[in-house]
Parts: structure tokens; sequence; C-alpha cells
């Protein structure tokens, strides 16, 4: 390998962990990622990344070549993001990096780590599984298109944000990915929306013509109020195509969102996590 040290985050310039990470997605599964050095802040919030956790690998000029940012949460650490510059790819850095996420988390005595990862990115699942990472749960994406009917949109307790965070807090199901839950919505930079009922609850925000659903939790396996929440959103907003990203559980909403005729695309995520009791 040719890196020589691993260094903490937040002892490089943002300037400088920006253009590694474009550089590490440029030909990403999904497509580049288009993000401006004045986005850079927001993005970090989103994935709720701790920098003086998270590591860099450099080379013998001090330059980065891979970076493993850390998110923290109860009793485990998360991999919110990993990735090699093409200089990197075949040095070992980025294997290096994922051995001491996992030694650092557990010297501090965390129960495990987790990550997602797109089922399609091969080459990424062999590595985790070859670190002992197994798949908990399959996170799917879902999106359809306005309805072009608009109707009342009732049955719902539009909630504060403060009282859905609340709610988040008190009911989050174990092994609820991290973007959906209340650590992320609270860091989240733009306005969003929440409506509760029953045991479910939405949170949806506008993402330009469109509307994100940013997070959809229903306790109850039937998930009947899911779908009432997600069939008022879409009779209030008749002109919006509706989306969710690939970090919703089928057994927390996504069953819902079948029955109301979203669909998913082809690439889906696995939340991926290793006991770390060994």
């Amino acid at each position: 390998m040719t890196t020589t040290a691993f260094v903490p985050a937040d002892q490089l310039p943002a300037t400088a962990l920006h253009e590694a990470f474009g550089q590490a997605f440029s030909d990403y599964l999904i497509g580049p990622f288009q993000l401006s050095l004045a986005q850079w802040p927001g993005f970090l919030a989103r994935q709720a990344v701790d920098l003086s956790l998270s590591r860099v690998a450099l080379d013998a000029a001090g330059q980065p070549l891979a970076f493993a940012f850390v998110a923290p949460r109860s009793g485990r650490w998360r991999l919110a993001t990993m990735g090699a510059t093409p200089a990197a790819r075949g040095t070992g850095a980025a294997p290096a990096l994922l051995d001491d996420f996992i030694q650092r988390a557990r010297a501090a005595g965390l129960q495990a780590v987790e990550l997602e990862v797109f089922a399609q990115n091969e080459r990424a699942v062999r590595l985790y599984q070859s670190r002992g990472f197994e798949t908990v749960h399959e996170l799917l994406g879902f999106e359809r298109a306005a309805s072009g009917a608009a109707a009342q949109a009732s049955g719902f307790d539009a909630l504060s944000r403060e009282q859905a965070l609340q709610w988040l807090r008190t009911h989050e199901p174990a092994d609820l990915p991290l973007q959906v839950s209340a650590t992320v919505l609270e860091r989240h930079p733009s306005a969003w929306t929440a409506w509760q009922t029953g045991q479910a609850q939405l949170v949806w925000a506008e993402a330009g013509e469109r509307l994100q659903i940013l997070s959809l939790v229903d306790l109850d396996p039937a998930q009947a109020d899911a779908e009432r929440l997600v069939a008022a959103l879409a009779a209030a907003e008749p002109a919006r195509a509706l989306f969710v990203p690939q970090l919703q559980r089928m057994d927390l909403g996504g069953a819902a969102l079948r029955r109301l005729g979203f669909e998913s695309p082809a690439l889906c995520q696995w939340l991926m996590r290793r006991p770390l009791g060994d």
C-alpha cells in the first residue's frame, strides 16, 4: 500500500475532502455526485458525519487517497461513506481504512458497525462480506407519477418539527436506517413537513418539481396508517410526482407504497452490519 498515514478528517481542509470525494465518486454506480463545495457541509450533516471520528489515507506527499467517514449511533458506528480516488484503487488503501474503522469501533467498546451499500455494487459487497458484514435489511426506493386528481387531504395530525422528531426518538424501530431517523432529520438543511396518524409518521419535503418522502415509518405490520398518510399527500399535491430514496424498509412502509402503485427502481441498497463481540 502506498499510503503513509491515516489522519482524522477534521485535520484536513474542506476543499481537500471535497476534492477527494468528487474524484472517488466520479464513476459511481448511480452516476457522479454533482456536489459543490458550498453544498459540502450540508451533505456531511445529512450523513451525520463526525469528522473527528473519520479517517483519511494520505500518500507520501500528504494528498488524500481514500477516506472513511463515520456517523456515530447508539452503541454502534455507521460507515457513512467510504471511497478511494482513481489513483488509490488497487493500493489497498480502502480495505485498510475499513479494517481501521472496525478496529477503532471495537476499541471504543461499541457493539457493532453498519453501512448501506448498493446490492449491485458487487466489488464493494465482496469487500464488506470479507470483513464479516451481513445483510440485515433490503432498502428499496419508490416512485410514482403525479396523480392529477385533487382531493381533500384529511385524517392525520400535522406535527411541528420538534413533535415529529420526538415521535421518531420515542418510537424509532431497531435497524432503522440513520438517514431516515430523527438524528438526520434534525440536521436536514431544508424545510420539511410531518404528518402522523395511528402508528405511522410521514415526513416529506419539496425536491425540485417532485416531492421527496424523507421518512416513512409505520409500527403496525398492516401499514394501513402509512397508506392513509401517503394517499393524503398524493391527494394534497396531485400535480407532483413522489419519490423515496433507496432507504425504505418494506416492513415499515414499503408495502403501503406498493399498494398505492409506487414502483421501485432496479437499484436497491442493503443495510449491512458486523457485530463486534468476537
